[in-house]
């Protein structure tokens, strides 16, 4: 018998062999013989991609901007030092969704497949740097979905975090008060329309129903579809109680009590509610808490990682200890400080030889770019200059980067402060023509204030090529007529007292050139770039 299975298997083997040897002959034939040259990202991402498997490679993505050590997988959480408190944060969140009824144990129906889930865990850091509270989140593994199938329409819309500087600028100026609420399990509100099926989730494998799979009710994290749902319940919500929404922002809500008005800004699960006073402060938390499981955090703390300090005259944003965090991450907590976060006496150029440490380079751009984008508008060139060499960097371009970490840890308590003075939102901008035989682009820079704090900036190359000083400065001044004009219509849509004056300003040495050509193909922007500085 054995023999007989030896034979067997033997000649199926002989008969896959030579059924292979033949595909591959055709193949070789209909192969075309044009070479193709792939796209290369550098040495070292090629290198991070080949070497480890795909779970490993998503968490080296998202470990770009992260900073914080955190149980990577259910098995790490549950054996990590934190055990207690990570398996105490676990249960809590299987209450909770068993107390939403989120999903029934049923049997995969025949041609349907389950999607997986995975466990996420999370340390929350109080302003000083301790930890404020363990943070465990059921998700599923929403890129397995089907457009079409698993899910239609994604689209939610969120608040820009400019919106909520602005906000802050506006409530210091009128020495209002700013409270923060915390959704909890906020997907988990809305009944899910499309039928998905689920496994059970690790560790928790119900015994004897283990072939059984979860048809979900409602939407749970990291399906593509649960931030639309949950925002269009959250919107029907406040819309049907009185509150009110403008174009400037869909994500923030006014309501006003007589003299009194209340703000809520929406940034996903997280809440700011600005009022001009306590009590229709806590009316509003009392509406909330009756319409959604909340959790009160009180006055404002530390919103997306930033934190919000009352000073004497207004509030100040400052995020010194994500800062601390990134130096000691990169091992560059003990380097001298330098005052300035960018060389410009260094001329930075293409690599055109082998990279030098890309990933690490990657992840440092990743961390120094969510700073320059929340709290932090001096690097906003230096964070635009380097990222563009992030696919192929040099040494050149790490002495650079060192130099931008240094400057960090001699800044590091510089925050944003928002003060009492006039309601006048001035916005500045300007560029520079291209110098550089490596650039054909030009940059643009603007910067607007409001309360004596910055409130919106950015720093990028021009989407467009300009054949002089001239253009740029035009190309440039249209770019921050847009950005005034979207912060103009959200200052008019907060019911505050006081008018609102603009002021756009920019170097004007080279403008006069562009007026006597009025046959110009430029006339339309001469004009348009006039109208916006009278």
């Amino acid at each position: 018998m054995n023999k007989m299975h030896d034979t067997l298997v033997e000649s199926s083997s002989n008969n896959l062999d030579s059924s292979s040897s033949s595909i591959t002959t055709v193949d070789e034939i209909r192969r075309s013989k044009r070479q193709r040259i792939e796209r290369s990202f550098g040495p070292d991402f090629l290198t991070a991609f080949i070497v480890q498997d795909l779970d490993r490679i998503n968490d080296h993505i998202v470990s770009v901007f992260l900073v914080e050590e955190d149980p990577k997988t259910y098995v790490e959480a549950i054996t990590s030092i934190d055990s207690g408190f990570w398996k105490e944060v676990i249960k809590n969140e299987l209450d909770s969704i068993m107390t939403n009824h989120t999903w029934d144990l049923v049997n995969l129906p025949i041609g349907s497949k389950p999607i997986k889930c995975k466990w996420i865990f999370k340390k929350k850091i109080k302003p000083d740097g301790s930890i404020d509270k363990f943070k465990a989140r059921l998700m599923v593994v929403g890129y397995t979905q089907k457009e079409g199938i698993d899910y239609f329409d994604t689209y939610s819309p969120m608040t820009k975090i400019a919106t909520i500087r602005t906000l802050v600028a506006l409530f210091a100026i009128n020495g209002l008060m700013i409270h923060q609420m915390d959704v909890k399990t906020a997907f988990l509100n809305e009944d899910l329309k499309e039928e998905i099926y689920m496994e059970q989730p690790e560790g928790f494998v119900v015994p004897e129903l283990e072939n059984k799979v979860c048809k979900l009710r409602k939407s749970l994290y990291g399906l593509k579809q649960a931030p639309k749902q949950w925002y269009e319940k959250f919107d029907r919500t406040l819309l049907s109680n009185g509150y009110k929404t403008k174009a400037s922002d869909t994500c923030v809500y006014t309501k006003l009590f007589d003299s009194d008005c209340v703000i809520i800004c929406l940034y996903v699960d997280d809440m700011l509610i600005f009022g001009s006073n306590l009590q229709v402060i806590n009316e509003t938390k009392s509406f909330l808490n009756s319409q959604f499981d909340m959790k009160d955090l009180g006055e404002a703390n530390v919103i997306l990682g930033v934190k919000i300090r009352k000073t004497e005259n207004g509030f100040s944003l400052c995020q010194s200890h994500y800062i601390e965090k990134i130096l000691k991450k990169f091992n560059c907590h003990d380097e001298i400080p330098v005052r300035t976060p960018y060389d410009p006496s260094v001329c930075l150029k293409k690599n055109k030889g082998d990279s030098v440490s890309q990933a690490d380079y990657a992840k440092i751009i990743g961390s120094v770019m969510f700073l320059m984008n929340y709290t932090r508008p001096d690097i906003a060139y230096a964070v635009s200059r380097l990222s563009r060499y992030t696919h192929n960097s040099n040494k050149e371009h790490w002495d650079a980067l060192h130099r931008l970490l240094r400057y960090l840890k001699g800044t590091m308590n510089l925050c944003l402060h928002f003060n009492k003075y006039p309601v006048v939102l001035e916005g500045f901008c300007d560029a520079n023509w291209v110098t550089d035989n490596d650039e054909v682009s030009s940059t643009s820079s603007y910067i607007f204030t409001l309360g004596g704090g910055a409130i919106s900036w950015k720093s990028a190359k021009q989407t467009c090529i300009a054949r002089s000083t001239m253009e740029s400065e035009f190309i440039a001044l249209e770019l921050v007529g847009q950005e005034a004009e979207c912060l103009r219509n959200l200052v008019g849509d907060v019911p505050l007292w006081g008018h609102l004056c603009l002021f756009l300003c920019t170097v004007t040495r080279k403008l006069p050139l562009g007026l006597p050509k009025t046959m110009h193909t430029m006339a339309k922007e001469d004009t348009y770039a006039s109208a916006m500085m009278q």
